[in-house]
């Protein structure tokens, strides 16, 4: 064979390798591709979980995050307009993530407070959102108006009930609880605890501890001492049946009226509101009248209700 037929057969050797290589990946291509679309058991291969395609894409999400606040804002200004309301209430801030740490408000301890981890009693939320909390004691007043405006304004509030008054309609209060308002402790009967025993202070707390848990289901954490006075066989008392914290107030609202507890007369950061469930025999006015005023005071100064138990 002569040199240049030698070098024509190893060309022709050399390409048949190549096309029967060729051949052999086109192969092993279809049959990954059939093998892909089925697993050996009949199920689809799933990719990984990264290259899953989203469901929706984000840019939707917010979109629709952002109709939703718009919408429930747009709600809000028309119950003000409806309950008269010269403006909407503010939007409160998010809740802290970490809950503010709290103590007794300096004066306020009893002795050996911290040596026996007493609740303690306070009248402000450690924060710096200008926020406030509204807080509504005993329950003789039960106006289906006032339940209605606090649910379409979406303002919250906490209750503190004492058992002589909220027994005679624990139903209104369960539709409170409905709507996402925290049923707390204010004595079976409203005494001045002080003058009392401690077990007589053990009956009067606990008494209540077990009629809210029984017609609620829900055994409460907070616990206000009548007329504000406690000593430490009060607060000995309520630590005994599950109480942790004893809110006061820093202000007080009336239907006509705001009374304060410090000196500069105004409101601040992170105070607790006090008001009562009254009505037209004991005041000038309606609960929603009471509203109006409160609303309107805190609305001018800037501040947005928020809810206690999200900063505890």
């Amino acid at each position: 064979m002569t040199l240049v037929r030698q070098k024509e057969e190893t060309a022709r050797r050399r390409t048949g390798g190549r096309a029967v290589r060729r051949v052999g990946v086109a192969v092993l291509a279809v049959t990954a591709l059939a093998t892909g679309c089925s697993a050996g058991d009949g199920e689809a291969v799933r990719g990984a979980a990264g290259q899953q395609p989203l469901q929706a894409p984000p840019a939707r999400a917010l979109d629709t995050y952002a109709t939703h606040l718009k919408a429930e804002r747009a709600r809000i200004v028309a119950a003000a307009k409806r309950w008269g309301l010269a403006k909407p209430p503010l939007t409160a801030p998010a809740p802290p993530a970490r809950k503010p740490h709290i103590l007794p408000r300096k004066g306020f301890e009893v002795d050996d407070q911290r040596e026996l981890g007493l609740p303690p009693v306070f009248t402000t939320i450690p924060t710096k959102n200008r926020v406030v909390f509204l807080t509504i004691d005993d329950g003789a007043e039960k106006d289906p108006a006032f339940l209605r405006m606090m649910s379409e304004l979406k303002i919250p509030y906490t209750a503190f009930l004492s058992d002589y008054l909220a027994k005679e309609d624990y139903g209104y209060f369960k539709k409170m609880q409905r709507a996402g308002v925290t049923l707390n402790n204010h004595t079976l009967h409203h005494p001045y605890l002080p003058g009392l025993s401690y077990a007589g202070q053990k009956h009067e707390i606990c008494g209540m501890q077990d009629v809210i848990e029984k017609q609620y289901d829900k055994r409460p954490v907070l616990f206000r001492p009548p007329y504000g006075n406690y000593n430490q066989d009060t607060l000995k008392a309520a630590k005994s049946c599950g109480v942790k914290y004893a809110p006061l107030w820093n202000a007080e609202v009336f239907v006509d009226r705001m009374d304060y507890r410090e000196w500069d007369r105004d409101i601040h950061p992170g105070d607790i509101i006090l008001t009562h469930f009254r009505g037209r025999e004991d005041w000038k006015g309606t609960m929603p009248d009471m509203i109006r005023t409160f609303m309107k005071y805190v609305t001018d100064k800037g501040y947005a209700v928020a809810r206690l138990e999200d900063y505890l």
